[in-house]
């Protein structure tokens, strides 16, 4: 199983802070983007995920589970995150179907999960 996971409207708040020129703002959004990406990747480990990527706004992983709650795992990211960031996931049996996943959510309204095999 692969994961995807991306920020929500991080862009538009990196956006505002350099169109009103706020260097605060702009320092406080990235250390919390940081500090989240990084929880959630040591969850995903603790979990039994390896890490591919954690970077910017995004994680990606994959595990070799039998079988992986993707409720409980989604629960698990949104409480990492809140109250300041939300997150859109996507899960696939490749690197390619948790991404098209992940498009998938971000396209539907984005904070939420979609998992590739129950798109078609």
């Amino acid at each position: 199983m692969y994961i995807t996971i991306d920020g929500d409207d991080i862009g538009q708040m990196i956006t505002s802070s350099y169109l009103k020129n706020d260097l605060n703002e702009l320092s406080r959004i990235n250390h919390i983007v940081n500090e989240k990406t990084i929880l959630i990747s040591e969850f995903l480990k603790d979990y039994g995920f390896n890490i591919i990527f954690c970077a910017a706004d995004g994680v990606a992983a994959y595990a070799e589970i039998e079988k992986v709650d993707e409720v409980f795992i989604f629960n698990s990211i949104k409480s990492i995150a809140y109250p300041q960031i939300h997150f859109s996931v996507g899960v696939g049996s490749t690197l390619r179907e948790a991404y098209i996943a992940l498009l998938s959510a971000k396209s539907s309204g984005k904070h939420c999960l979609h998992n590739f095999s129950a798109l078609n």
